[in-house]
């Protein structure tokens, strides 16, 4: 079973694998452990990764790049219109109101939702996983931003299923480097012990992420998380990229943001050097060669210069450590080290201002870039039955506080509760109940508008079906369980209504609930929610359910859920409510007994931008599809390669070592054929079917092959009658000797030694005559004979000759008197007198000959 964690960011993305004991950054087959995220759409296939990004200058209207804040977001959210402008692909409104990305692919308008492009991104992911393990990938846990929010989660993962890919876990970026980091800690406290806080901060290329986490032996809890998710490496580059653009107007009177080509290249050149100033102060220049109306440009920049310009965002770089701070009750004496990631934190303006806001030096122990994947092939790897990891618990936090709001048919008990406030642990579940006769809806949304970077504040409406009244008309009560389960999303995963019936205990095999003591209070203060909380103590004895649960599939994970997805939820809410509950103390012996039992109910969820399951299962069906043209479309590359490798190899040999294997007539004919060939290939020949690739490389190895034939044939000729002839001269002069009467030969037969007498000479006058053939013959002409006849010939002799002289000489039996007389020699009267017969086994070799060997005695 496959162990993968994928860390997909805004701009690049990382593999990491479990394997050998460890963990492992995997490279792709451009040998760069960094895959660009970048999907390039064309007239016959995709390009994805490297082989993408190097076409987003050659075909950027196609290229699609920078796609990871679209997920989950309306085409009229703000943050899609901002980014509009900066991508230079055209993005489309779809019939549902979310982001669709239109681009040309396979000569038609095509338009695909960010779900399918980001699809194709993890395809080629999870094939370069699958190349490098050399086995199928199917489990893998994905890195998100902590602020991701539940359609923008529910997004990703449905992206993932399209890819093919079971994602075990969405983890959060910065809980994915804590772990990374903590789990190989061997000094932790114990759980007794005051915990361990350290801050860890993220600053990639669209986003800043602070995470403070406190450990223990064999524990993680995240305290706080804060973010500011439009402040990134990208700010940095484009401050750079504004600059020059006003340096290039002045002084070349050139628009560079009118052209989308040139201001593609400015960007990429931008990005190099604000990487060369990280770690040099000097003026640095930047050159670039018919950047813009065949106009060479350059211009420098240097380190001060750079940060004055940058000041704006580099100010803001204490807002979220400051706030982080504060929700985790932390001062800077708490905190243990400080660890920053991301290649936003190679820039030194913002490690010292990190550095001063804690007053202590920073970490930089774990690998910036790719920190992130590791952690989730960590997490991937603790998930997975497969392996054994040590034991680890990780305990998240929800981001953003989390309302639900109630409201019946008719109006009656409307109302509202924070259900998960920020920085609550999770995963987590909790149940609440309600009291109520018909059914009614729940409303989930996020409380906190203003920190909330997303302008659709609702997560989802959940309706609680088949509520009926109790037989005596009251309300009914029932028991509904919410959670945010392991990806970080909400749902209303059950609901179950408590029936009452009355009769004797034995009649109906039932759970029985007592009467509830104080239920006319609990109605006071709200009269139809019950919250099974610590921090809503509506019940005398409140209880606090927890859920830390496995992953999960999509099924279960997200909010479409069926009655009784969780099983066994309504005995545990019986034994709670039995705990909670207890009789009056008055009522009398010939009281009804009074039974309950737990009736499952349906649940009909609308989540906010969740795509269909009839969509997804198209989507997953179009990038099979897409998946095989891409196939097709590499077999027909590779065959017209193949052509035009052959081409230009045998016209350079033609000028070498063939050139005395062919005669000059043909060597003209065949040189002219291949010319036509290379400019059939760049202009007719340019877009064919691979058939007619493998139709015309055929036809030019018929003519080119003998060449080829004969040169080897002449370079392996002589060994192979070397070889020939040295076997012959071995059987000879067995024979000779046999003739001598030689003792080694003296066992065989005249008959067998005649045979191989017979033998020899037959292959000597073959190969003589072979070999006078070819003499007679030139290099450019076919040989007389082939080194794979001289070899049979050479196997056959050996054959027929090696099974008469290796044969082995039979063995000699001595006559009984003179066994007697050995072993009378050899054993002896033990001490000169005659005595039980010794007999000794010797082990193995005498090492000391002067010695007496040693071995096992036994006495008859």
């Amino acid at each position: 079973m496959s162990v993968v964690g994928i860390d997909v960011g805004f701009q690049n993305c990382y593999i990491a694998v479990a394997r050998s004991g460890g963990i492992e950054t995997i490279a792709n087959e451009y040998s760069d452990r960094c895959t660009p995220a970048c999907v390039s759409l064309a007239s016959k296939n995709r390009s994805i990764g490297n082989a993408a990004k190097s076409q987003m200058i050659t075909n950027f209207k196609n290229t699609v790049h920078g796609f990871k804040k679209f997920h989950g977001r309306a085409f009229d959210d703000p943050i899609v219109q901002a980014e509009r402008s900066k991508v230079p692909y055209t993005l489309h409104k779809m019939s549902n109101g979310n982001v669709g990305i239109k681009v040309r692919y396979l000569d038609e308008d095509r338009v695909f939702t960010i779900e399918q492009v980001t699809a194709m991104l993890l395809t080629k992911l999870k094939e370069t996983s699958e190349s490098a393990l050399k086995k199928p990938v199917a489990d893998c846990v994905i890195s998100v931003p902590s602020f991701f929010t539940d359609a923008e989660r529910r997004s990703v993962i449905d992206a993932a299923q399209i890819a093919g890919l079971n994602c075990l876990r969405l983890i959060n970026d910065t809980t994915a480097v804590a772990l990374a980091y903590g789990i190989y800690k061997q000094d932790l406290p114990t759980p007794e012990e005051k915990p361990r806080n350290v801050v860890f901060v993220d600053i990639g290329h669209s986003s800043y992420q602070v995470n403070i986490a406190a450990f223990n032996k064999g524990k993680l809890k995240v305290l706080a998380t804060s973010f500011d998710s439009y402040l990134g490496g990208r700010n940095f580059d484009e401050v750079l990229v504004d600059y020059f653009c006003e340096e290039f107007k002045t002084k070349y009177k050139i628009n560079v943001k009118e052209n989308p080509r040139a201001l593609i290249r400015l960007t990429q050149e931008c990005e190099k050097l604000k990487k060369l100033m990280s770690a040099n102060s000097s003026d640095l220049p930047m050159n670039i060669e018919c950047f813009m109306n065949d106009i060479d440009v350059s211009g420098k920049m240097n380190r001060a210069h750079f940060e004055e310009l940058c000041a704006r965002y580099l100010d803001r770089i204490e807002a979220p450590l400051k706030v982080a701070m504060e929700q985790a009750k932390l001062t800077r004496e708490d905190i243990y080290a400080v660890e920053v990631v991301g290649g936003g934190t190679r820039s030194p303006a913002i490690k010292d201002r990190i550095s001063k806001f804690f007053c202590k030096d920073i970490s930089t122990t774990l690998n910036a870039d790719e920190a992130v994947a590791r952690g989730c092939a960590l997490q991937c790897a603790i998930l997975s039955p497969a392996f054994k990891v040590r034991e680890f618990s990780i305990t998240d936090v929800v981001p953003f506080p989390i309302t639900l709001r109630w409201k019946s048919s008719s109006d009656e008990g409307v109302g509202e509760c924070e259900v998960f406030s920020k920085n609550h642990p999770a995963p987590f579940s909790k149940v609440i109940t309600f009291h109520k006769k018909e059914p009614f809806d729940l409303e989930a949304f996020y409380s906190n508008q203003q920190e909330l970077p997303y302008p659709d504040t609702r997560i989802g409406w959940f309706t609680v079906q088949n509520v009926i009244p109790q037989p005596d008309g009251d309300n009914s009560k029932v028991k509904v369980k919410v959670r945010v389960n392991i990806h970080g999303i909400f749902s209303v995963s059950s609901a179950s209504l408590i029936e009452k019936q009355k009769g004797e205990a034995d009649d109906v095999p039932m759970d029985t609930e007592p009467t509830v003591q104080n239920e006319g209070k609990q109605e006071e203060k709200h009269p139809s929610l019950l919250i099974e909380d610590d921090s809503y103590n509506y019940e005398e004895e409140s209880k606090m359910q927890v859920d830390h649960e496995d992953a999960q599939p999509r099924e279960q994970a997200d909010s479409t859920n069926q009655p009784g997805e969780e099983a066994g939820a309504s005995s545990t809410d019986n034994k709670e409510g039995g705990a909670a509950e207890k009789q009056e103390p008055n009522s009398g012996a010939c009281a009804p007994k009074v039974k309950v039992k737990s009736i499952d109910l349906p649940i009909v969820a609308n989540t906010i931008r969740q795509l269909g399951r009839d969509v997804l299962n198209s989507f997953v069906e179009n990038e099979g599809k897409m998946i095989m043209q891409d196939k097709l479309e590499k077999e027909r590359n590779d065959a017209k390669n193949a052509v035009e490798e052959y081409v230009y190899d045998l016209r350079d040999k033609l000028c070498s070592i063939y050139e005395k294997f062919i005669s000059e007539d043909d060597s003209s004919r065949l040189t002219l054929m291949l010319e036509d060939t290379e400019n059939w290939l760049y202009e007719e020949g340019e877009d064919q079917p691979k058939q007619v690739y493998v139709d015309k490389l055929a036809e030019l190895k018929r003519f080119g092959q003998p060449i080829q034939d004969r040169h080897r044939e002449h370079e392996e000729r002589p060994k192979a009658f070397d070889e020939l002839g040295k076997k012959i001269q071995l059987f000879m002069k067995a024979v000779e000797a046999y003739k001598q009467k030689d003792e080694r030969y003296d066992h065989l037969e005249a008959a067998e030694i005649a045979k191989v007498e017979q033998c020899v000479n037959e292959t000597m006058n073959w190969m003589n005559s072979k070999m006078n053939a070819q003499s007679k013959l030139t290099i450019a002409q076919d040989p007389a004979v082939k080194v794979t006849e001289i070899i049979a010939k050479t196997q056959d002799l050996d054959r027929i000759c090696s099974a008469v002289i290796n044969k082995p000489k039979p063995k000699v039996e001595l006559p009984p008197d003179e066994k007697d007389k050995n072993g009378e020699a050899q054993n002896g009267p033990v001490n000169g007198q005659s005595g039980p017969e010794v007999k000794t086994e010797a082990k193995g070799e005498n090492p000391h000959p002067t010695k007496p060997r040693t071995g096992e005695m036994e006495v008859d």
